[in-house]
This record gives C-alpha cells, structure tokens and sequence, in this order.
C-alpha cells in the first residue's frame, strides 16, 4: 500500500462544489469520529486475540525455526515500510512549502506513479536476474536518494526524486516478497500454507506502523519545529540500518537467470496471458489497488466540510485495516481458502462503493464514512489473501518480474486517476467517481469469481493426481 496516496494532507482534490455543513454537524461528527476510534480500537484488540487464540495451536506457531526466519523478514521488512509511512504525511506539505502550485504538485505525484511504470516495471527481471537481495539494498540506497531530494527546492530534481521514489516502490511491492516466498518454500522448505500467516501479520503490524509514524512525523513537524522536511531525514538511517541488516543477515536468491533481461521480461508477460489464473489474478490485484488509489484521492475532500479530525480519521482506517486481517485469520484457521477470503475482499470493496454512489450525491456525510471503514476492512482481508495465491499461483522462476507486470494497470490507473479528476469537464461529481470505483471493482469481482472457478479445478486435479501416486505406492 503506497503511503504517499493515503495520508490526508497529500489528497488531491478536485473543484466539485460541496454543501455548506452547519456547525451542529460539525460538533456532531467529530464525536462520531473520536467514537469510532474508541470502538474501533476495542474490536481490533478483541479480534486480534481471537486470531491468536485460532492460530496457537497451529504448526507454524509452535516451529522455533518458521518463528525465527519470520522475525527475520519482519525485522528488515517492517522498517522499510515504517520509512514509506514516515513520508506520506507531510509530503504534500512540503511541496506546498516550496511554492508550487496544485499542478505542479500532481505533476511531481504524476512523475512517481509513471516512472514506476516506465521504468520501475524493469525491477521485476532484473531482480530475477542479478538476486533479489542485491535488488533490496538498491531500494535502501534509491529511497534514500528521493528523501535527500526533498532538501532541494529545484522543481527537476524533485522529479528526478519522485522517479527514485516510484522505482523504489515497485521493488518495495516486489522484491521483497518475492525474496520471502523463495527463503520459505525453496531453501526452508516450510509449508506453502504458512505463507498467509506471515503476510496477515504484516497486514496488521503495518497498520500499527502507519498510525505510529504519523504520530512521529507530526512530533517532529510540529512539536520540535523541524518543519516538512524532518520526516523525510529520520527515514534516512532507518533505510541505512535495513540494508546493513540485508547485507548482513539475508542469503541471495534468484529467479531466472538463464534468460537475459529483455527475454526474461517478455517471458513475464507471456505468461500472464498464457495462464488464465495468473492473468485473472492480476486483473483483480490490478483493479482493486488501483480502485485504492481513486479512494485514496477522494475521502479528504469527501469528509473536510464537515472538518473532521483527519489524524483521527486516518487511524480508524488503519484499525479497520487491522481487523481485517485478524478478519483473515480467523477465517483462514477455520478452513475458508485463500480464494473465497479474497473473493470476500471484493464484495465488501464493491458494497462500499456503491454505498458511496448515493451518500456523496445526497451529502450524507455519517454514511461515506461507514462506506469508507467498510473498505478498509476489506483492504486488510485483501493482502493476505492476495499474498498467499500469489505464492501458489506465480512460478518461483518469474515472481519478482510478473509482480512488477501486476503494477503496470495499477499505475495507470493511478497516472489517470490523478488526471482525470482533475478534469472538471471530465468529472462532475463524486457520484460519477464512485460509480467509476463501483463498476472497477465489479469487473474485479468477476475476475475474482473465474479465478475461483480456475483454482479450484488446480487444487482437484492436484488431489486426484496425490490420490493416484498414494494407490500406487500401496500396490507396490
């Protein structure tokens, strides 16, 4: 999840007219957000401990070895994505600090999201290539490269920055995945299943980082008085400490080595639409993310009239987030599949949306902000469920690189997101853009179903030949 979309003062909203909100309402909607947040901080606890209690018991809990290589991963893993949060908040800020104006600012957004589809697309193979661990300390070297960018007030060097930061990203939602799924499967041999619950964990864990490192940068900005830029400096050392981690402690891996860079990329590709389940699953990774990302834009401008505390506003999503991966866990642990999880993922992101078509064209603001808790829930059952078919579904030999291929859509969709609504003759009111978000994530949903269907004859087909091999060995 890209943190730099998601924090309140970096949405970029449009010149759509919205209602006056009396005071009345005012006062009565920061009591429903500060609710919220006490409600919300109570289920997550409860489901949370409900998750644990369904996954003690289980094997991977009570492996010190799968425990350690977790810790392992997580150690390196959270803190990258814990420097990825620390930028978001008051990246906006800082860009508005130097002076440019809101199309600058979208252009600068727009460089980011596009060099991560023009060239950030390449990371895939060349991490296939050259080894995955070498790729991760790349994007501790590149990433720090975007923050000290933020010291310049130059327009060009900021973009050259945003373009580090786009390359970046496409590792970070990559690499480093496809460097634990292969450590997991190939060179420790654990379970394949084990796999989704080291990604619900980061599902939960990364919401704790999030509210924790808007916490921090809000301190340093504010309190201490650094202004805009301290939050892109304290991210500086914790990148050099996760690439000395790397380089110390993470073995290389690879993907296909045989084949060189431009053949390793088309075969990425070919693959996809060779494979039905491949291809189906990006379609629904494609369009649900890039659905995040129209939200994403929207929900400040959505709620500001009523002039909700946004910090607060943001922490409830990051609960809801977090229940939905316990939501995960529980379901998971209870035999629901990978598949019917995600499948779950997506009718509660299309409700949600079609819920927003008529709450934002009658001004109810009270019931866009349940539509929008009820994605976030949805989002936290996503990325499980999408990690752990995308373990089983992806072959070991092209992971990195058909995961950057998954980003292309996701980035155009974001490139003409931030376009398109910025377009008021294209885009007239937020009725017309949750109708788009509605029809993107019923596609989604259908993409979701066939897939389904296509797994599920694999897993048969699968078992019938385990069946066979097991007769045949008893006859012998």
């Amino acid at each position: 999840m890209d943190s730099l979309a998601y924090w309140p003062n970096i949405s970029l909203s449009t010149n759509i007219s919205i209602p006056y909100i009396g005071k009345m309402e005012l006062s009565g909607m920061d009591t429903s957000i500060y609710g919220s947040f006490i409600i919300l901080i109570v289920l997550a606890i409860w489901f949370h401990y409900q998750a644990s209690k369904s996954t003690t018991q289980t094997l991977p809990a009570q492996d010190p070895h799968f425990r350690k290589f977790q810790m392992s991963f997580f150690l390196v893993y959270f803190i990258v994505l814990f420097t990825d949060w620390l930028q978001g908040p008051y990246l906006y800020k800082l860009y508005s600090q130097y002076g440019f104006e809101s199309k600058q600012i979208a252009a600068l957004y727009i460089a980011g999201f596009g060099s991560s589809l023009l060239l950030g697309t390449f990371t895939g193979p060349l991490a296939d290539r050259f080894g995955r661990k070498k790729m991760a300390i790349g994007f501790c070297v590149m990433f720090s490269c975007c923050c000290f960018s933020k010291l310049s007030h130059n327009f060009y060097i900021l973009i050259i920055g945003r373009m580090f930061g786009g390359i970046s990203r496409s590792i970070l939602f990559s690499t480093f995945e496809a460097w634990y799924v292969h450590e997991h499967t190939e060179n420790h041999n654990f379970q394949g299943e084990w796999v989704s619950l080291t990604f619900s964990k980061v599902t939960f864990f990364n919401g704790i980082l999030a509210i924790n490192a808007g916490v921090i940068s809000n301190v340093f900005v504010e309190t201490f008085g650094f202004g805009p830029i301290a939050p892109f400096m304290i991210a500086i050392p914790f990148l050099f400490t996760a690439g000395l981690v790397i380089s110390q402690t993470w073995g290389e891996n690879y993907g296909n080595t045989k084949s060189d860079i431009s053949q390793s990329f088309c075969e990425g590709l070919y693959k996809i639409f060779s494979d039905d389940k491949i291809f189906y699953l990006g379609v629904v990774q494609s369009l649900f993310e890039g659905n995040m990302y129209l939200f994403v834009y929207q929900w400040t401008p959505i709620l500001s009239p009523s002039k909700p505390p946004l910090g607060i506003v943001f922490s409830c999503f990051m609960l809801c987030m977090m229940i939905g991966s316990s939501i995960y866990s529980i379901l998971h642990a209870a035999k629901y599949s990978a598949g019917q999880l995600l499948l779950l993922s997506q009718v509660l992101g299309t409700i949600s949306m079609w819920i927003c078509m008529f709450s934002t064209s009658n001004d109810h603001i009270y019931i866009s902000f349940l539509a929008f808790l009820i994605l976030e829930v949805a989002i936290g059952i996503y990325f499980p469920a999408i990690g752990y078919l995308r373990t089983h579904i992806i072959p070991e030999e092209l992971r990195a690189n058909i995961m950057s291929w998954f980003r292309v859509p996701l980035n155009i969709l974001a490139c003409g997101g931030l376009i398109f609504l910025h377009n008021t003759y294209l885009v007239g009111s937020y009725h017309a853009i949750f109708t788009i978000c509605t029809l993107i994530l019923s596609i989604a949903l259908l993409s979701n179903i066939r897939f389904n269907k296509l797994y599920k004859r694999k897993l048969n087909v699968l078992d019938d030949n385990s069946m066979f091999t097991n007769v045949k060995e008893e006859t012998t």
